[in-house]
């Protein structure tokens, strides 16, 4: 769950060395000399990667004047940002109360099960990205799950499965 990793051990942001920083000129135009502008920055900063890497923060940093400290710090505490990269489809497994009391951890285990990939990880083939939630606000569908905008409810564990296959196979037939 969302709440267990917040307890994990920190560590180094991610480091690909292949972050083309040039997608960042603009929006270092738009917030040069602003203030208030951490989250903003980051927000955008992110719909450009997907996540947050490491060379997008010491970049910020030295452009804008923000501290990385200070950034990583907001970056962390909020769950909207991502410090990895994450896969093109992120499963959401609600662990609400309604979605606990029916069962929602079956499901999280199935999908760990089946993608071979713990809770907050990403699979091998960056298809997929497994996160529980606190809720999904869909409480009359519990259990629920939700990839991308699409919402699964009353769910098994082999029914969550068995979405997700339909998702990894209409995915292999998409063009290249």
């Amino acid at each position: 769950m969302r709440v267990e990793r917040v307890k994990t051990k920190r560590r180094d942001l991610p480091s690909d060395g292949k972050t083309d920083l040039s997608l960042l000129d603009g929006l270092v135009k738009k917030y040069a000399g602003k203030k208030g502008i951490m989250i903003p920055v980051l927000q955008e900063t992110q719909s450009i990667y997907g996540y947050l890497p490491r060379e997008a923060f010491e970049m910020l940093s030295g452009e804008l004047g923000l501290s990385m400290s200070d950034m990583y710090g907001v970056a962390t505490f909020y769950a909207q940002f991502r410090m990895s990269p994450v896969g093109k489809h992120i499963i959401k497994v609600c662990h609400g109360t309604a979605c606990h009391v029916q069962n929602a951890g079956s499901i999280t285990d199935a999908l760990e099960e089946a993608l071979k990939i713990k809770d907050g990880e990403t699979t091998g083939d960056g298809l997929f990205t497994l996160e529980s939630v606190a809720c999904l606000g869909c409480c009359s569908l519990a259990p629920v799950m939700m990839i991308g905008d699409d919402t699964n409810g009353k769910l098994t564990g082999r029914e969550a499965v068995k979405v997700v296959k339909d998702i990894r196979l209409k995915e292999k037939e998409l063009p290249i």
